[in-house]
Formats: C-alpha cells, sequence, structure tokens
C-alpha cells in the first residue's frame, strides 16, 4: 500500500507545479522575484523542521530533504533562496538565549525569511574574513562576507565572525545596508545569479548581545559544520530527477536506477546516529552523485542538441545548475575526494592537503 505524501510534499509539488518550474527560465535570466519567496513563505515549507510549538511542521528529515529535491528541480534558485532559512531555524532551535524567543516563531511560521552569512569561517584560522570584537554592551563585526544569497530578499540575516581568543560568535542582522554593513552589486555568475548573491562589506557593524544565537569555542563549531559537509544535498538528487526527464525512456532509465542506488546509500548514511564515523563513505557517495548528476545534464544536452544551448531551453540551465551544485558547501575535504573519483588525485593523498 503506498504511503499518503506528508502535507508539505504536496504542498511544494502544486507550488514547483504551478509556479516555479513553469517560470525557471525567466528566473534565471531576470532574477527570484519576491513574489515566489511569498508564495514559499504562504506554503508553510520555511518550517518544514522547526518545531511545531513554535508554528513549525516538525517534519522527520525524509520529509525536509524530499521538499528540497521538488524545489530544487523545479527553480534551484528558488531553492537556494530559501534553503539558507534552515539553518537559522535550526542554530535558534538549540539556542537558549534571547533572540530564540524573539525570532524563532516568526521564522518558523514563515512570517519572516532568513539569510546566512557564515560560510566564511571554513576559511578559519588560515583566515579570518570577519572579526568580531566586543564593544560595549554588544559586539562589533569588521571584514567580509564574500557571499551572500538572497539580498533584497531577506527579512533577516544570520552573520557569523571570529574573536580574538578563536570562538564563533553568530547573531541577527536586518538584512538590509546600514550605518557598518554595505553590499556589493550583484554578483556576476554563471549560475544561480538570480539567487541575488552580493559581498557585505562590515566597517563596524554593532550588533546588541540581545542578537547573539551562538557563542562557542571555533572548534566545536567546526566539528559539527564538518558532519553537515559530508553529506549530499537533495538538490543534486532533485536536479538530475528533472535533467533525466528531458530524456526518453530508454535512455533515461539506467540512469534513473542508478540514481535511486545512489540516494538510497546517501540518504540511509544520513539517518544514522553518528555518521561522521563513516566519513569515508559519505564523500565517496557524495562524489558519485555529482557524478551521476554531470551525466544526467550532460545528457539532457545531448539530447536537446543545438536547441539545448538557447536559454530558453531547461537542459542548459540544469547543466549549468549542476556546476554550482559542485562546489556548494564544498570543503577542502569533498574537494579531494571528488578529484580521486574524477582520477585527478590518486587515493595516496587523502588528508595531505588539508
Amino acid at each position: 500500500m503506498a504511503l499518503t505524501p506528508h502535507p508539505l510534499v504536496v504542498r511544494a509539488r502544486r507550488l514547483a507545479a504551478d509556479l516555479l518550474a513553469p517560470e525557471a527560465e525567466r528566473v534565471d535570466q531576470e532574477g527570484v522575484p519576491a513574489s515566489h519567496i511569498e508564495a514559499v513563505k504562504r506554503s508553510g515549507l520555511l518550517g518544514v523542521g522547526a518545531p511545531a510549538d513554535q508554528g513549525g511542521a516538525g517534519a522527520p528529515p525524509a520529509v525536509l530533504r524530499e521538499t528540497a529535491e521538488i524545489l530544487s528541480g523545479a527553480c534551484c534558485a528558488t531553492w537556494f533562496v530559501q534553503t539558507q532559512h534552515h539553518t537559522p531555524v535550526q542554530t535558534l532551535t538549540r539556542s537558549d538565549l534571547p533572540v530564540r524567543d524573539r525570532l524563532l516563531g516568526p521564522l518558523s511560521r514563515g512570517e519572516l525569511l532568513s539569510g546566512v552569512a557564515y560560510a566564511h569561517l571554513r576559511s578559519y584560522p588560515r583566515r579570518r574574513p570577519v572579526r568580531v570584537h566586543r564593544d560595549g554592551d554588544g559586539w562589533r563585526f569588521d571584514g567580509t562576507v564574500p557571499w551572500y544569497t538572497g539580498w533584497g530578499l531577506n527579512d533577516v540575516l544570520l552573520l557569523a565572525g571570529v574573536t580574538d581568543s578563536g570562538e564563533v560568535l553568530f547573531a541577527f542582522a536586518e538584512a538590509r545596508e546600514q550605518p557598518g554593513l554595505r553590499a556589493s552589486a550583484p554578483l556576476r555568475l554563471a549560475a544561480l545569479g538570480a539567487a541575488r548573491t552580493v559581498s557585505l562589506e562590515l566597517d563596524g557593524l554593532w550588533l546588541p548581545r540581545e542578537a547573539v544565537a551562538l557563542h562557542t569555542p571555533y572548534e566545536r563549531w567546526a566539528a559539527g559544520d564538518r558532519i553537515k559537509t559530508l553529506h549530499t544535498s537533495p538538490a543534486v538528487f532533485g536536479v538530475a530527477e528533472s535533467a533525466l526527464a528531458l530524456l526518453d525512456d530508454e535512455s533515461a532509465a539506467p540512469l534513473r536506477a542508478r540514481l535511486a542506488g545512489i540516494r538510497r546509500t546517501a540518504y540511509a548514511l544520513a539517518d544514522l546516529p553518528a555518521p561522521e564515523e563513516r566519513a569515508g563513505e559519505l564523500l565517496t557517495v557524495r562524489a558519485e552523485a555529482h557524478e551521476l548528476l554531470r551525466t544526467a545534464t550532460t545528457a539532457a544536452v545531448v539530447t536537446g542538441g543545438g536547441r539545448a544551448l538557447a536559454l530558453t531551453s531547461p537542459a542548459q540551465r540544469l547543466a549549468r545548475e549542476g556546476l554550482f551544485l559542485l562546489v556548494q558547501g564544498q570543503t577542502a575535504e569533498s574537494r579531494e575526494a571528488h578529484l580521486r573519483v574524477l582520477g585527478a588525485l590518486p587515493a595516496s593523498t587523502a588528508g595531505q592537503r588539508r
């Protein structure tokens, strides 16, 4: 007997079919419109994993993964803007600081959309792009956030930096230009330029202590973040499925079977109590999933022929989105694992260049 889909899965499919997929090529060229974000807010999908007592759905990880596949396969740019939101929700869910009471409910209910500005922490201690110092009854942020997605669409942002004593500090700010915070022009990107990605210049941005959501030693934060970067993004499977839909059944069948197998393995590993103990397997599966995504999107372009290179063709868009997903959330560890799968690095180099 078939299981009844979770209500949020049903909503995601409806949103994808009625709005996101039909508009994907236009959005790719013109940018994610505010109306798309409003539709996502109304759908309840921003609260898919948020606590039920805060107005969220409290759904299990499998539902979050399935809705992410659906949204990314329909319009990867819109998915990428909204997927940033889930990290602030998770951060606040685990926090016991005052900002939790102020923001977790509105974020869980989709009344506010949050972006994130923390990927630069992964370059520490080699670099410290954002520095944080105590300043009176708050904190001062200085430096550069190289990548910030959703500018002009997000209501708030979760900003992170490193203190002189090697601690990470995450705090919420309004997602707008203000004293000490200035955004660049939108970055010109080969893929997902529609997601309104900018860099942020911080020159004495002051945030009160009540804005702080997390303050912990860098090593403790990095250990948890490493686990996240080992996993395969559901978007890899979502974009691959959309590419396979452009092929005839005979061509798609063997690739679809391989994709299903890799997905099962990736998600089974993700659901283990201590997935970090299988880090090598996680990285191998991640690399294999990306290789299959590359094969699927290339096959879609080949099937489309010359027409596939037109900007109105979904095949070229999906191929570019596949390139983007190759480097999204990339670390030295995941990059080397993928290069080994590609044959660009021998297995003996594992861990030597980290």
